[in-house]
């Protein structure tokens, strides 16, 4: 067993709850509906209503188009130009749900360890009504009871701890024996300010990096990993 095959089995093993990101461990949301499309849309929303100037460079280019929607929400914080573009971006989400992608042995792992006791919530800066129509479609929302996901309110969305607090506090959790299942940075800054354990996922090389980068110390490629020291435990 290596160093962080050992870290993990741990991890896992301490867990009695687990707080899931979306778009990522859970599935590719927007398999079928690229998140880059989105992006490009909701620029060009920003522009047919005359606020492009708002807008960085890097924020008109970007593939995530929650870039532009936090541009904008940058210069004119709480306005209803910015409630109308997160409502537009939710209405997306939801349709990139029918084609959104499970990732491989998400369901497999999410039921097992669910059976193992585990309770579970999802924190997104995704819709959550987005994330409750996915669970629902895969026959998983009787293991997500709590789901926090994007507020109008921005500032919140992670690597601000909001969501994931209150998840905890919903759950009745001690952060003590809590893991975030993340793939991104900012996941981990949030796992950290809420004193919660992380597992990092990562689908590819470039993620991988950027989480270790950022000092995750467990990451795991495939979530098979995490079946197998669940399997473990029995």
């Amino acid at each position: 067993m290596t160093a962080e095959t050992a870290r993990l089995a741990s991890l896992v093993t301490s867990a009695r709850y687990v707080l899931w990101d979306l778009d990522g461990p859970i599935c590719g949301l927007f398999a079928g509906y690229p998140a880059y499309e989105i992006a490009e849309q909701l620029v060009g929303q920003i522009d047919a209503l005359g606020m492009g100037s708002l807008l960085t460079e890097q924020e008109r280019s970007s593939s995530d188009p929650h870039d532009a929607l936090w541009g904008v929400h940058r210069l004119r914080p709480g306005s209803d130009l910015v409630l109308e573009l997160e409502e537009w971006l939710t209405v997306r989400e939801l349709e990139a749900v029918p084609k959104a992608m499970p990732t491989m042995h998400a369901d497999r792992l999410i039921r097992t360890w669910w059976a193992h006791g585990a309770r579970f919530a999802i924190t997104t800066n995704n819709s959550a009504r987005a994330a409750k129509a996915y669970i629902e479609s895969r026959t998983l929302a009787d293991c997500f009871a709590h789901v926090y996901g994007r507020t109008q309110n921005l500032d919140l969305m992670k690597p601000n701890p909001y969501c994931l607090e209150e998840a905890i506090k919903a759950m009745g959790a001690d952060p003590s024996v809590t893991l975030m299942v993340g793939d991104a940075a900012t996941d981990l800054k949030a796992a950290r300010q809420a004193g919660v354990g992380f597992l990092g996922y990562a689908r590819n090389p470039d993620k991988d990096r950027i989480l270790r980068d950022a000092g995750a110390e467990v990451v795991v490629g495939s979530l098979e990993k995490v079946l197998d020291a669940l399997r473990g435990q029995s």
